[in-house]
């Protein structure tokens, strides 16, 4: 297992440069630590510590922490609630997911004056019948427990009952302790038979030996959780030697960036499809990587360089070098909503922006639109059918006959110079 060493601390303190003694937040969870301490001799102004997801079956060596706010132990093996009387300002404390069995450890936390939140979900206490209502008669500091606000009326009852309920709890805590007992001796007769059955399993191939253990069926419990780790490591550890005696695997291959002379090479490490183009109204270049449509952004990084882009893609080099000079101020790079490809848009150092060309559209007047409109209308009303009426052939014929018939009118207002033609007297004559 891990412990917790000035170098750990040191490491999980970039954020403050290294420096411990002013350390006032550090966390140390997914460690493997089986114990705390050394925190309240290097860190004595620490206001947040993080130890969630360890093996940790007690909570000591924090009393002298007296600047400790928040205090996450979250996923380990504690049993019971102790030695945080002399954490004067913790205000919150995560126990979720442990092995608090012993309810009545609670009281300890009373000198807390200012704890306002407390978290015991996941822990056996949780399943005690009338667990909220003593936990919130024993603190009256307390505002929320377990996530849930504690109401005024919540709190009046819980006193009120509390007599009863403490009783209750004592009795569940007996018959939990029993069950405890219990599960300590079979866990202990399970290792026995574990280091028995060992040595008939060595002809056992590993992979068949690591089938029947994690087909196991066991209980929850910090021993198994302790079993657990202790398999998860010796398997990292037989892994880490398998390698280190491999020396037929090849080495990884080494991409050259640049040549003997430094000029940039193309390189396509994450060998991803890619599409170099360029846009003559803009005067750019434009490059369309295909990365991976569902890819976090944080895994890309784009330098762009004037006559070069380096992309890494998920630690993987892509490189290639353009055919001209590009301005990297102007350049941008945006990752489509559709196909998630990252599209580089590059603008070149050297040539013009053609303008945009405007197709201009006539425009007309309203009167114009009307006129246009009536005429359509008269043509379309003249290339309808034609009849005898409307032979305009006739139209100069018809004129000459006019003026012949005006010269030889006599006076009596007859024509005369047709001879089948009948005057009516009542029609008027022609001017």
């Amino acid at each position: 297992m891990v412990r917790i060493t000035e170098q750990l601390v040191r490491k999980r303190s970039e954020h403050n440069e290294g420096e411990i003694s002013t350390l006032e937040e550090i966390s140390l969870h997914q460690e493997n630590i089986d114990k705390i301490e050394g925190l309240d001799k290097w860190c004595r102004h620490l206001k947040i510590l993080l130890l969630q997801s360890n093996l940790i079956p007690k909570i000591e060596n924090v009393s002298r922490l007296k600047k400790l706010e928040y205090l996450n132990l979250a996923l380990n093996n504690i049993e019971r609630i102790e030695n945080l009387e002399g954490c004067e300002s913790l205000q919150k404390l995560d126990l979720t997911v442990n092995f608090v069995g012993e309810l009545t450890s609670v009281k300890t936390l009373k000198n807390n004056i200012h704890l306002d939140l407390l978290y015991l979900t996941g822990n056996p206490c949780t399943d005690f019948i009338g667990y909220r209502k003593y936990v919130i008669a024993t603190l009256p500091q307390l505002k929320s427990l377990d996530g849930r606000n504690i109401e005024r009326s919540e709190r009046i009852l819980a006193m009120q009952e509390y007599n009863e309920v403490k009783k209750l709890i004592l009795s569940q805590e007996q018959e939990y302790k029993g069950r405890r007992l219990a599960q300590k001796q079979q866990a202990e007769r399970r290792a026995e038979e574990e280091e028995t059955n060992y040595a008939a399993a060595q002809d056992k191939p590993e992979e068949e030996k690591l089938q029947e253990f994690w087909s196991q069926v066991s209980e929850h419990s910090p021993e198994t959780r302790l079993h657990i780790a202790a398999q998860v490591l010796k398997q990292q550890e037989e892994k880490q030697k398998g390698l280190s005696a491999d020396s037929t695997r090849p080495p990884k291959r080494e991409y050259k960036l640049f040549n003997a002379v430094g000029k940039p090479l193309n390189v396509n490490e994450a060998k991803i499809p890619f599409l170099l183009t360029e846009d003559d109204k803009l005067n750019s270049l434009v490059l369309d990587i295909a990365v991976y449509k569902y890819l976090d952004t944080s895994l890309l990084d784009v330098d762009i360089q004037p006559t070069y882009v380096k992309v890494l893609i998920k630690g993987k080099i892509f490189q290639i070098v353009f055919p001209e000079e590009i301005n990297t101020e102007s350049s941008r790079a945006e990752r489509s909503q559709t196909t998630g490809h990252l599209v580089l848009t590059m603008p070149k150092v050297n040539g013009e922006v053609k303008p945009k060309t405007v197709k201009h559209t006539p425009t007309t007047r309203k009167d114009d639109q009307t006129r246009n409109y009536s005429n359509t209308i008269r043509r379309e009303m003249l290339e309808i059918g034609r009849s005898e009426d409307m032979d305009f052939s006739r139209i100069v014929k018809l004129r000459q006959y006019n003026q012949q018939c005006n010269s030889a009118r006599d006076g009596k207002g007859r024509c005369e110079a047709v001879t089948d033609f009948v005057d009516d007297p009542e029609v008027p004559p022609l001017e």
